[in-house]
């Protein structure tokens, strides 16, 4: 059975993208689910030690930077596949990702966000079986910041409408390595400290 280490939020925090590499050649794939950066900056700084790793990656932008912005930081990786409303089979396992904040943040025009009526449009075509991977947690699930649930309806919907083995997801700092299991899925806040489960 595959073996993934997912991870997200890093926000610049190169000891932590250090330790994930080195950690990753016990995995079959790494997973992150966004936020590289720190309000559109320094996107460089983890990309490029993240990008010496021999396992093959799979990711998603975060709301602090944009699909464009990390597709260009990941130019000359070979091993990576950026996800955000499309899928890819890396290391024998379907992959479907969205990336962003979901729904729309309250952080202004820095933050890379979508509506949830945009989100679930991306969420479409989303095959049932893959591993989604989502910046922002399903509604209810892992996503709760001072007593309240932050997380996004729609991709809370594509989970009850799919049941994918496996939700990748952080965002809400406030649960991180939070994890749980709804109708056989499990749901990860991954966090950057990176967790190892088994799909």
């Amino acid at each position: 059975m595959p073996r993934l280490l997912l991870f997200s939020d890093l926000h610049r925090d190169v000891l932590a993208a250090v330790s994930l590499v080195q950690r990753a050649a016990s995995a079959d794939v790494l997973v992150g689910a966004g936020d590289f950066a720190v309000k559109r900056r320094g996107l460089s700084d983890v990309i490029d030690v993240l990008s010496g790793v021999d396992t093959p990656c799979v990711l998603v932008p975060g709301n602090s930077e944009s699909n464009e912005e990390l597709r260009a930081a990941c130019a000359a990786w070979p091993g990576v596949h950026v996800l955000h409303g499309s899928g890819a089979v890396v290391g024998g396992l379907d992959f479907f990702g969205l990336g962003g904040g979901v729904p729309v943040t309250p952080f202004g025009s820095w933050s890379f966000d979508l509506t949830e009526e945009e989100a679930e449009r991306l969420l479409a075509p989303c095959p049932e079986g893959a591993v989604l991977v989502s910046h922002s947690p399903p509604h209810g699930l892992v996503d709760t910041s001072g007593g309240q649930h932050l997380g996004s309806r729609a991709v809370r919907s594509a989970i009850d409408r799919l049941e994918p083995p496996l939700v990748v997801c952080g965002h809400i700092h406030e649960s991180w390595g939070q994890q749980v299991t709804v109708n056989g899925t499990l749901v990860v806040n991954a966090g950057p400290g990176g967790t190892l489960v088994t799909v």
